[in-house]
C-alpha cells in the first residue's frame, strides 16, 4: 500500500509508492557524449578558462599555470553576472531587477580520470574549505544575500562536463526553498522552543532505522519523507546556523561523511548521476536556534513529470528505510 508522508520542516507532502520500485542494480545510466578537443578543466590547459578567482597551490606555481590542487574560476556562461547594480523596481504588478550575481566553478582536482567518490579525505576536505573561502569572501558584497553550493555530476544530473566539479551562485535574493526552510523552522521554535532539525537528529540516532552513518560531528540519514530514491541528508550534530562557520575538526568529519556516503551510493547504484546542494543560513539573518545548516544529496534516478509539477507532491519508489539497509549492505 502506497504512503503519503509529510516533511516536518516545509510540509511538504511525498508519496513513498513501493509498487514502482527497481532493484538498485535495474538503474542505468547514460553516458556522456564524446569531448571534441582537449577538457579546460585539466592540468596544463588553464588558459582555456576565465582568469581563476582562487587556487589551492602547495608549491610556488603562478596563476593560470599547473601546479594546483583545486582550482576557482568564474562560469564562462554565468546565469548571473557580476557587474552591476540590482536596480529593484517593478512593472505594474510584476517585480524585476537585473540579473546581478557570482557564479563560479570549483574544479576539485586537475586529474581528469577521478570523480568526487574516489577523491582521498584530503582532497574532500580542500572542496569543503574552498566553499567556505569563496563564501566568505562573496558576503562581503553587500549586493548579495545568499550563496548556494551545489554539485551536478553527470549529465543526467545537469553537469555538462565530465571533470568533476561543483559550482556556487551569489544571489541577490533568498531561494523561496530555503526560505520555505526557514519560516517552517521558526514555526516549529515558536511552538517547542526547539530546533526542529535538532530533533529530527535526536530521534534518527535513537530509531536507528534511517541512520546511514555517523561520527563525532555529522549523521547522515535517508530522511523519512524522501523525494527521491536513496535521498540522503547530512547534518551537524550540534545545532549550527552557518556552513560557513563550521571548525576545521567539522570539516575533517564532513569530508569523512560525505565521501562515504558517495562510495555506498556508487558502490549501491552503479555510480549514480547525482545532485548535492547545500543549505546555511542567509547573510542578513543572525545566527539563531532554530534554522540547522545542511547537505541534501539525491541521485538522479527518477524523473519529475506532470504529477510533481501540477501537485508539488514527489513519487518515490524505494522506503527511505530500505534504502537505508541498501547502503549499509556496502562494505567500506
Amino acid at each position: 500500500m502506497p504512503q503519503l508522508r509529510k516533511d516536518p520542516v516545509v510540509g511538504r507532502w511525498v508519496i513513498i509508492s513501493t509498487e514502482r520500485a527497481k532493484r538498485p542494480t535495474h538503474y542505468e545510466h547514460r553516458k556522456y557524449e564524446p569531448r571534441n578537443g582537449p577538457c579546460p578543466f585539466c592540468k596544463g590547459n588553464e588558459e582555456m578558462t576565465p582568469p581563476e578567482i582562487m587556487a589551492y597551490r602547495p608549491g610556488e606555481s603562478s596563476r593560470q599555470s599547473p601546479g594546483w590542487t583545486l582550482r576557482v574560476v568564474p562560469n564562462k556562461f554565468p546565469a548571473l553576472m557580476i557587474e552591476g547594480d540590482i536596480d529593484r523596481r517593478g512593472e505594474g504588478v510584476y517585480d524585476l531587477m537585473n540579473g546581478v550575481g557570482a557564479h563560479e566553478v570549483i574544479i576539485e582536482t586537475p586529474d581528469h580520470e577521478l570523480n568526487m567518490g574516489v577523491l582521498s579525505e584530503k582532497q574532500f576536505e580542500e572542496v569543503l574549505w574552498a566553499y567556505r573561502d569563496r563564501i566568505l569572501d562573496l558576503r562581503k558584497d553587500k549586493r548579495f544575500r545568499y550563496v548556494l553550493i551545489f554539485k551536478n555530476q553527470g549529465s543526467e544530473a545537469g553537469a555538462t562536463m565530465e571533470h568533476t566539479h561543483s559550482q556556487l551562485i551569489a544571489l541577490p535574493i533568498v531561494p523561496r526553498t530555503v526560505t520555505d526552510e526557514l519560516v517552517g523552522a521558526q514555526e516549529y521554535y515558536k511552538y517547542k522552543e526547539r530546533c526542529i532539525y535538532c530533533d529530527i537528529v535526536r530521534q534518527e540516532i535513537e530509531d536507528k532505522v534511517r541512520v546511514v552513518s555517523e561520527n563525532d560531528n555529522f549523521v547522515v540519514i535517508c530522511p523519512f519523507a524522501s523525494r527521491f530514491p536513496f535521498e540522503a541528508w547530512i547534518l551537524p550534530k550540534k545545532h549550527s546556523s552557518y556552513f560557513e562557520h563550521a571548525s576545521k575538526q567539522e570539516y575533517v568529519d564532513l569530508s569523512r561523511s560525505l565521501k562515504e556516503t558517495l562510495v555506498r551510493l556508487n558502490r549501491s547504484l552503479n555510480n549514480p548521476p547525482f545532485n548535492y546542494i547545500i543549505h546555511s543560513l542567509p547573510f542578513e539573518e543572525m545566527d539563531n536556534g532554530h534554522y540547522h545548516w545542511h547537505i541534501e544529496l539525491m541521485p538522479k534516478l527518477t524523473q519529475v513529470a506532470g504529477f510533481e509539477w501540477g501537485t508539488g507532491f514527489y513519487i518515490n519508489p524505494v522506503t527511505p528505510e530500505e534504502a537505508t539497509r541498501s547502503l549499509l549492505e556496502i562494505a567500506i
